[in-house]
């Protein structure tokens, strides 16, 4: 992996608009229809079931992205998916019924998946070895600031008529811009790959995708479900929105040091620290989510559940390149979009059969199978 120049630097900065577009499309679209169906008195687990279509919209497109971009050109790819995401946000209101919204979502995954791969493969492919992990610490904070910014506007303007939507595909179009400063020909364009290149780049790095998939469900579960999880639990519209800020305030502040702990530790002790962080975290949460206590568990929650992903990113930069690189970009998306199916489904039937307070115990569950694993991982690696 070469150094970044000035070409690439000039990448990194359209990528990271790129992924602005992403996180703020989901941001703001996870919690303003959840509350919008909950404010229609649609059970949790439908809730969690409409969810579920964006992720199966990357999960069928993802293994598509790298033939469209290799035929088109990534630029034209991303600043067409962006266009696309921004008209689907106007539909939900045109077409404002929950079967249509199945459609809706379904296809914004796709366009979604398009930037979100592309976008990691320009930033990972354009960082240097020496700072990769502040690179892309960078990029997870300029993401999750984008996923912020969706719910902290939805408390301001509410989730009544066409406002949100209208805002949402003005600031998505205005992200368009920066897309036409990509120079494609200083940047891996993706080859042709196959969909079954997963097949081939699970064996090789089984625990990378295993923190993806955690982060995915985590990911999906929260953006979906909690908002619904503060109004079930006595909080107001705009306090429960503002649980996914606080949550993603943290990895907004917060997610550099995770970066500069992977350019001086192994990858797997940072990864195995954070997944237990977040586990515990994630039970401490019932008995203080009617307290101001809540506010600094979740930044903490949001720093090391969502620096999982940062760290996988870390590492899948620093062990590939080139087509393997592309392939586990891809890969990642996969695995994102199967891990948030399971997140935004298992989570409302948590919340059904369990109660509201099954949401984070399922959750921390999962952080603390990562982390198991990852300890396993790492022991089996020390006898061989």
């Amino acid at each position: 992996m070469t150094s970044p120049r000035t070409a690439n630097t000039r990448n990194l900065v359209a990528a990271c608009a790129a992924i602005t577009v992403f996180g703020f499309a989901f941001g703001m679209t996870y919690p303003l229809l959840s509350l919008i169906l909950e404010s229609r008195g649609v059970s949790s687990d439908m809730i969690g079931i409409n969810s579920a279509m964006m992720p199966i919209g990357i999960l069928l497109f993802s293994s598509v992205i790298p033939i469209a971009a290799k035929r088109f050109g990534a630029r034209n790819v991303a600043i067409t998916a962006a266009i696309v995401t921004a008209l689907l946000i106007l539909s939900y209101k045109v077409f404002d019924t929950l079967a249509a919204w199945f459609l809706i979502r379904l296809l914004q995954g796709m366009t979604i998946s398009t930037l979100f791969v592309l976008s990691e493969a320009w930033i990972v492919g354009s960082a240097g070895d020496q700072n990769r992990g502040k690179i892309v610490a960078i990029y997870a904070s300029v993401l999750s600031g984008s996923f912020g910014a969706g719910p902290l506007l939805i408390s301001f303007i509410g989730i009544e008529g066409w406002t949100p939507f209208v805002l949402g595909a003005v600031v998505i179009a205005v992200g368009v811009i920066p897309f036409i400063f990509i120079r494609e020909d200083t940047h891996a364009e993706p080859e042709e790959t196959h969909a079954s290149g997963i097949l081939g780049f699970a064996p090789r790095a089984p625990m990378l995708l295993a923190a993806v998939g955690t982060f995915a469900i985590f990911d999906a579960a929260s953006l979906s479900l909690f908002p619904v999880y503060g109004i079930q639990n006595g909080l107001d519209l705009s306090t429960s929105a503002n649980i996914l800020t606080a949550l993603i305030l943290g990895n907004v502040l917060l997610q550099f040091p995770i970066g500069w702990l992977c350019d001086k530790f192994p990858h797997r002790y940072v990864l195995a620290g954070c997944a237990l962080i977040t586990a515990i975290s994630l039970c401490f949460l019932p008995g203080v989510i009617d307290s101001e206590l809540k506010w600094p568990l979740l930044i903490l929650m949001g720093t090391t559940g969502y620096g999982v992903y940062t760290v996988s990113l870390a590492a899948l930069g620093s062990r590939f390149s080139g087509i393997d690189l592309v392939n586990g970009s891809a890969s990642f998306a996969v695995v994102w979009g199967l891990g948030a199916l399971f997140g935004s489904v298992s989570g409302g039937w948590a919340m059904l059969g369990f109660g509201s307070h099954g949401l984070p115990i399922s959750l921390a569950l999962v952080y603390l199978l990562l982390a198991l694993g990852v300890g396993w991982r790492q022991v089996s690696l020390d006898k061989a």
